[in-house]
């Protein structure tokens, strides 16, 4: 009951503090997620035998349709009835759009301080269960392709190191896939850039590591990590103070320190409404005055 109350609350109030990469604010669905919930609950009334899903829609708008966004502390209900709601939504549902949201929410759970390593990596495995369903129900769904590469890129650290490489393979398609089906959802640029940068930055003896198992390991370019980390600032401007910083490092990675400066600058001014901003604003500063020292 407590683990159910628990996931509840992540759904209902979206932002859990989490230990591992965070996610902006438009992270869990994207852009234009409350007129999607609308254009939704008009098909759930229309079809014919569908008081499951009349249902899970009401639910859903109880929630709050739009992710990532904190209600009222008054709005909150006692935690047993909490529990109970979830419970008739985990019955009920079918919907990619609940199914996701699951996943996001099993995953921010394990991701908190607080969490066992036991239960951490139980929440890591059934939240990629929850994406996989998720996939299942819709494949046009954007936002489960996007939580499905996070999942399985989090599954990845309990498999060893030859799943690890094979899974990067995966992630990329899913991220891929989620930027083809919504081109102006800022966070899949994102973190399409943040695979381009890591497989950059892979170090020469992990390199060596992914020679040996696969004849065509996953690589990439800072260019390429450039461009969606730039695609993304297009789509969304200072959506994500995490973007800025990763654009400055690109371009210190590239030898560009005037470019460099200019978007740690940004990084270290934006204003910080997170732990994770306040991180990111301390890093930005560090590197500016890192290689401003060794001019």
């Amino acid at each position: 009951m407590e683990r159910v109350a628990r996931l509840w609350r992540f759904l209902a109030l979206g932002r859990g503090r989490v230990s591992g990469p965070r996610l902006p604010t438009s992270a869990a669905g994207g852009r234009g997620l409350g007129g999607l919930g609308r254009r939704r609950g008009s098909q759930v009334i229309g079809n014919q035998g569908t008081v499951k899903r009349g249902l899970l829609f009401s639910a859903l708008s109880y929630l709050g349709f739009e992710t990532y966004q904190v209600i009222s502390q008054a709005a909150v209900v006692h935690a047993a009835v909490k529990a109970d709601w979830f419970h008739i939504l985990l019955q009920i549902s079918d919907d990619a759009e609940l199914l996701w949201r699951l996943a996001r929410a099993s995953r921010d759970i394990a991701q908190l301080s607080g969490t066992s390593e036991e239960e951490k990596k139980r929440l890591v495995y059934e939240a990629l269960e929850y994406a996989k369903r998720a996939l299942e129900k819709n494949e046009s769904n954007f936002a489960a392709h996007k939580w499905y590469a996070i999942c399985i890129s989090d599954v990845g650290d309990y498999e060893g190191i030859k799943v690890k490489i094979a899974n990067a393979y995966v992630i990329k398609e899913h991220f891929q896939k989620a930027i083809e089906l919504n081109p102006k959802d800022a966070t899949s640029i994102h973190l399409m850039g943040i695979w381009c940068f890591t497989f950059a930055e892979m170090p020469w003896y992990q390199r060596n590591i992914a020679k040996m198992l696969f004849a065509t390991p996953p690589s990439s370019t800072y260019e390429e990590a450039l461009h969606y980390f730039h695609k993304a600032e297009q789509v969304d401007p200072n959506f994500y103070s995490k973007n800025l910083l990763l654009l400055g490092k690109t371009y210190l990675k590239l030898q560009n320190k005037k470019l460099a400066a200019f978007w740690l600058m940004k990084a270290k001014d934006y204003p910080a409404h997170t732990e994770d901003d306040k991180q990111i604003q301390t890093e930005a500063a560090q590197l500016l005055t890192s290689f401003s020292d060794k001019n």
